[in-house]
């Protein structure tokens, strides 16, 4: 140990060196010692992949249309970009002029029926719910009610639907959620839907009639 130094003393050291008074005895050895004694800075590892959030999972319309019976001209989810079982799910819509209401909803003023934007709503909230469904290719979703639903701005073509579903209350066959519909971060729908799953109906099948000739 250097005389009048104590070995946990740094700063004496480097206000000498930065004032440029003149140390009473060559410090070069503990400037030494303390440049090869110097802590790191203690850096906080990244957590492992198992302490990792896990991503919502995402979906394409080929995804969607797994679950979801709709077919085109009434399928109005075009992809799923964030779902939490049972909690949530976030899906898009873009709209474009060749949705076939258009052709009627207005000639020359063409507005996205009110009534489709809640339908978007409840497939959203669909998605959701068949997936946890096992036996979902048996099964069909249907509305039970649709509460306190309001419309604040015009959907025309051009404009991309965030659906954004919350679940308020969930069964095994049935779930009550929250729905808001935004477009460029501004609202234009929201409603609070039930639904529910029943059995489909197999198609009967086609009895041939024989006619004697």
């Amino acid at each position: 140990m250097l005389p009048g130094f104590k070995s946990n003393n740094h700063t004496t050291v480097f206000l000498l060196l930065k004032t440029g008074q003149q140390p009473f005895c060559d410090i070069s050895p503990f400037i030494l010692i303390l440049a090869m004694t110097h802590p790191t800075p203690e850096t906080t590892p990244d957590p492992t992949p198992d302490e990792q959030p896990a991503p919502g999972r995402t979906m394409d319309i080929l995804e969607i249309m797994s679950l979801l019976p709709h077919r085109y001209p009434f399928l109005l989810i075009d992809r799923v970009i964030e779902m939490e079982p049972r909690q949530r799910i976030v899906a898009i819509k873009n709209v474009t002029i060749n949705e076939q209401f258009f052709q009627g909803h207005f000639p020359g003023y063409p507005i996205m029926p009110g009534v489709l934007m809640v339908e978007a709503i409840a497939q959203a909230g669909g998605a959701l719910l068949l997936n946890e469904i096992p036996d979902r290719d048996s099964k069909l979703m249907v509305f039970t009610s649709i509460e306190n639903a309001r419309f604040r701005r015009p959907v025309t073509p051009g404009d991309q639907l965030r659906i954004e579903v919350t679940v308020l209350n969930w069964r095994t066959r049935a779930v009550k959620m929250g729905g808001t519909i935004t477009v460029d971060s501004k609202l234009v729908c929201d409603a609070t839907v039930m639904c529910q799953v029943v059995p489909r109906v197999a198609p009967k099948a086609e009895t041939k009639v024989e006619t004697a000739e």
